[in-house]
């Protein structure tokens, strides 16, 4: 008897070893890949809230107004591609009720257009591409690909600095888990404005270069461990002016200690969130050890097939001696 392979065993055996190389390809290769800040992003987040507001009218700070934050980001696409970083020009407007609707949002309480440009992988500012203003720290609008449960250095626009927010817990965001990270900003001399005197106390001066100061009352994030992604954002903003050189706050232009997502946000934050994240885990997790242990399996059976073959009978050989005779002529 001898053995031959079939066809069927060696396709058994090829399949797996092609599945056993595709696993740890897919693990250490695809995902990584996978993992990247977009180009063409285009998202819009609102916080509401109440708090003091500067009455322009009335020139006075008021109680009790309702704030909406509207934060809209859009990726400039061309200048990504030129320069393989992900660039966004994001608008941070505050409005009240009074301002809102906004035929322009230059009428908003306060309007701040800026440019982000970060590495796509690491989520760490590059400064090209008309950045504006230095953007420092590891994380603004959203954390880097699989947050750690560390401190992490978050930019501040309004403060122009980073501000560190520390892990503290899990917390669930309509019904979805995330990390939880607060923060706060001490009183902190932001700039200066030109400004009537009698607005900080100096009604002898018609116009005075107030000092702006910012602080915070606290920021909670609660970022989606996978993708990085903010699933919930509160910040209670304070923003004053002070007489050159003074030591108190001369009037109160903005003070909430809660503005936060609204419902619809967090919604939308918590879909994508669940939808990039399920893609990762695919292509990192579940397809690679789908993968491996399909191969492994295809391949053991294979490689015993192979092993054992298909056994067929021998063909006797003839020999001489059991030859028939041939006839002869004979004259």
């Amino acid at each position: 008897m001898r053995r031959t392979t079939s066809p069927f065993s060696l396709v058994l055996l090829g399949l797996g070893t092609f599945l056993l190389v595709l696993a740890p390809l897919l693990a250490w290769y695809v995902q990584p890949r996978a993992a990247v800040n977009p180009l063409d992003i285009d998202t819009t987040a609102v916080y509401t809230g109440r708090g003091r507001v500067f009455d322009t009218d009335r020139i006075e700070t008021v109680p009790g107004r309702k704030i909406t934050v509207t934060q809209r980001v859009r990726g400039d696409v061309e200048a990504g591609e030129r320069s393989g970083k992900a660039v966004w020009d994001v608008v941070t407007t505050v409005d009240t009720d009074k301002s809102l609707p906004a035929a322009d949002p230059h009428d908003a309480l306060d309007f701040r257009p800026h440019r982000w440009v970060m590495d796509r992988k690491t989520n760490r500012p590059v400064h090209c591409c008309g950045e504006e203003p230095y953007i420092e720290g590891e994380a603004y609008l959203k954390f880097p690909f699989d947050v750690q449960k560390r401190p992490y250095q978050w930019w501040d626009n309004t403060l122009g600095d980073t501000v560190v927010l520390r892990y503290r817990d899990t917390k669930k965001v309509q019904g979805y888990t995330g990390y939880r990270f607060t923060g706060s900003v001490p009183p902190t001399k932001t700039g200066t404005r030109m400004v009537p005197g009698s607005i900080v106390g100096q009604p002898g001066r018609p116009q005075v270069l107030a000092e702006e100061w910012y602080s915070n009352h606290g920021f909670e994030l609660v970022v989606d461990q996978a993708t990085g992604r903010v699933l919930y954002a509160q910040t209670g903003p304070r923003r004053t002016l002070r007489a050159p050189g003074g030591k108190k706050d001369a009037v109160v232009l903005l003070d909430s200690r809660k503005v936060a997502f609204t419902t619809e946000t967090q919604q939308e934050a918590v879909r994508q969130a669940k939808r990039d994240s399920g893609q990762l885990r695919l292509v990192g997790v579940t397809l690679p050890i789908g993968a491996g242990v399909t191969g492994f399996v295809l391949a053991m059976v294979g490689g015993v097939l192979v092993a054992r073959g298909r056994k067929e009978p021998e063909q006797p050989v003839p020999s001489e001696s059991s030859a028939t005779p041939q006839p002869t002529l004979t004259m």
